[in-house]
């Protein structure tokens, strides 16, 4: 790892938290609640993190996080996420959570949000590690199931920055939640969507148009549609991009066809981002060095991507001001 990417100040947008659940944790978790997996060890789960398309790796995703059961396991597993990002010098964090995963299995929504928020609330204080959360709707399940979420939310209100929406994209358009997201902006969330990982270019301009969200996660397919560029690079729509996570998933064969230059170069608002690092290989340091292998980006690349992070994401402007100061300061170093 160069010094320049391990020592760079930065910031995650597009991060599930359920996603960072490492092996050792799901055997961990797996013992205090008393749970039997359909695995011998650690290294027998690894082994079936080789996944063809998205909905291979979503039905070991789902099954991993059998095991968060209690508010103190949510806490464990957001505890750790946040000290792998302290020690990789994250400075922010908005991270997604899936609470219809846990409340369609008997979890209650105050657990699932007691542990996480507990956890952020620490790593504010212990290390000044800044955070917003986001919840995010199940998009292979119905949008009454999404309203019911937004529902059970309202207890928790202020300690939720925004909506989202993730799992198989693939014939589960933005438009299939189109009056949910508008409940939601009448709530006052900030909106943001995944979409353009697997799904067409055109789910992305469903997503601005019908949904109204002002944030892209992936988004890669923008490269395939010259007019949507153009217009991802007026408007400044930042994307939320998962190298790592491209590549395990087959969006890419391999890290030299990822589009992330040739969109930073089009002028378009990427960033960099871990998804579900667990399952994917890496960290945010290792999807910034996946660039600098892969692509031969640049350290003026990198310093770019860092810069466009905290322009998208949602600190205040004095916030902003500081962090993007510190990034320059670093680049200036070298």
């Amino acid at each position: 790892m160069s010094p320049f990417i391990s020592e760079l100040p930065k910031v995650e947008l597009h991060l599930h938290i359920e996603g960072t659940l490492e092996p050792e944790m799901v055997f961990a978790l797996a013992k205090r609640n008393g749970i039997t997996l359909d695995y011998a060890d650690e290294s027998a789960l690894q082994a079936a993190y080789q996944f063809s398309d998205l909905q291979s790796f979503l039905n070991v995703y789902y099954q991993g996080m059998q095991v968060l059961q209690t508010e103190q396991d949510f806490f464990d597993l957001t505890w750790a996420y946040l000290m792998r990002s302290q020690a990789e010098n994250v400075r922010h964090v908005e991270i997604f959570f899936d609470p219809q995963a846990h409340t369609d299995r008997g979890v209650a929504f105050a657990d699932v949000i007691g542990g996480i928020g507990r956890a952020l609330a620490q790593a504010r204080q212990q290390w000044g590690l800044t955070s917003h959360l986001i919840m995010s709707f199940l998009r292979h399940l119905s949008q009454e199931s999404a309203f019911e979420t937004l529902r059970q939310a309202e207890p928790f209100r202020q300690q939720l920055a925004g909506i989202g929406l993730d799992s198989a994209e693939k014939d589960n358009p933005p438009t299939k939640f189109r009056e949910v997201y508008a409940a939601a902006a009448a709530q006052g969330y900030r909106l943001v969507a995944h979409a353009g990982e697997e799904g067409p270019a055109s789910y992305i301009r469903d997503a601005l148009d019908v949904l109204q969200v002002e944030r892209i996660d992936h988004g890669v397919a923008a490269i395939h549609d010259a007019p949507l560029m153009a217009r991802l690079a007026q408007e400044r729509i930042p994307l939320t991009v998962c190298p790592l996570s491209n590549l395990k998933l087959r969006v890419i064969n391999d890290m030299s066809e990822h589009p992330m230059l040739a969109l930073l170069h089009a002028g378009l608002c990427v960033t960099v981002n871990s998804d579900d690092p667990a399952y994917f290989g890496g960290y945010m340091n290792a999807n910034y060095a996946a660039l600098q292998q892969g692509l031969g980006a640049s350290n003026d690349e990198i310093l770019q991507l860092a810069l466009n992070s905290v322009e998208a994401c949602w600190l205040s402007a004095a916030e902003k001001a500081v962090l993007t100061h510190s990034i320059k300061a670093h680049g200036a170093k070298y």
